[in-house]
């Protein structure tokens, strides 16, 4: 009888601290529905129009934390300038011109290049390297299997940053190689080089480009020690640019892609090699030397017998 009564007992317990929580969870719910409703702030619809004109990669390459900060940016300033999606295409850009009321501004292609030639031939490995497959972490280790303070490591934290799948590494050069068709210049892959190997540079008429493919700082004589196509710094490119679009500085030759005008002179004059001229047509094989006639050949035969 008594066990009857003691199980009565809990039971009404038990119900009792159910009604309780039920009856605080109630309170909770109605007190954050009016909170939720007294400080809502209402999103501007035109934040969502803008997301869906963006790539949605949320890169992280035009300075934003991805697409959607990007959107509310642009709708917070009514404005493109300092806050645009360098990949974004021009059809998407003028939508968004288009629903900001403003007018779309040009936008220069960009793309990424590899500033290092430093490949398995050029540049043979001195040591080998066995540790943590990271440019980043082998960065703070050593100079690299080549011996270049400055060159490509190898070990592809561009490929793993690049959202897009524009970038691979060669297996026979171990260097970067980065696909026209699917890079879109976000930057992402430069700003996860610890050398400053990929450089992101306008893509260029006709996506035609002339730059530096080296990143090497050292003195000519050092720096020809650890790779055959190293920059030499010797100057001969500024000397004969008719643009002034090169210059020298810390033993490196550099050109401003916004004042070269793709003259090539300076891939003609570079003892190294270490300029490359992107996507230009090749050059037309001279032509042969005529076949000399028979009249040409009796005339001097009767020159020769006099």
């Amino acid at each position: 009888m008594n066990m009857i009564i003691l199980l009565n007992v809990d039971v009404a317990v038990l119900w009792q601290a159910a009604l309780i929580l039920a009856v605080i969870g109630v309170l909770a719910a109605v007190i954050l529905f009016f909170i939720a409703k007294k400080f809502h702030v209402e999103e501007d619809p035109r934040i969502d129009l803008i997301v869906e004109c963006l790539p949605g990669a949320n890169c992280g390459g035009c300075g934003f934390a991805g697409c959607r900060n990007l959107a509310e940016n642009m709708v917070a300033r009514g404005t493109m300038e300092g806050c645009s999606c360098p990949g974004n295409s021009k059809e998407n850009n003028a939508k968004i011109a288009g629903i900001l009321g403003i007018e779309a501004g040009e936008t220069t292609p960009k793309i990424a290049v590899v500033r290092c030639q430093g490949s398995c031939e050029n540049a043979p490995a001195k040591v080998q390297y066995d540790s943590a497959f990271s440019c980043a972490f082998a960065n703070n280790l050593f100079a690299g299997e080549n011996g270049c303070p400055n060159g490509c490591l190898g070990c592809g934290d561009c490929v793993k940053a690049c959202n897009f799948g524009a970038i691979s590494i060669d297996p026979e050069t171990r260097l970067p190689i980065v696909d026209e068709e699917k890079c879109v210049g976000c930057g992402v892959c430069a700003k996860n080089c610890p050398r400053g190997v990929i450089e992101i540079r306008a893509k260029g008429p006709k996506n035609r480009r002339v730059y530096v493919a080296c990143n090497n700082k050292e003195k000519g004589a050092v720096a020809m020690k650890n790779c055959k196509a190293a920059c030499i710094g010797c100057g001969k490119c500024a000397k004969v640019c008719p643009f002034e679009a090169i210059t020298v500085e810390s033993n490196l030759a550099y050109i401003d892609f916004t004042k070269c005008k793709m003259c090539k002179k300076c891939v003609a004059e570079c003892p190294k090699n270490a300029i490359l001229a992107v996507n230009f047509p090749a050059p037309k094989p001279a032509p042969a030397p005529a076949p000399e006639t028979k009249n040409e050949t009796a005339e001097e035969t009767t020159i020769s017998n006099q």
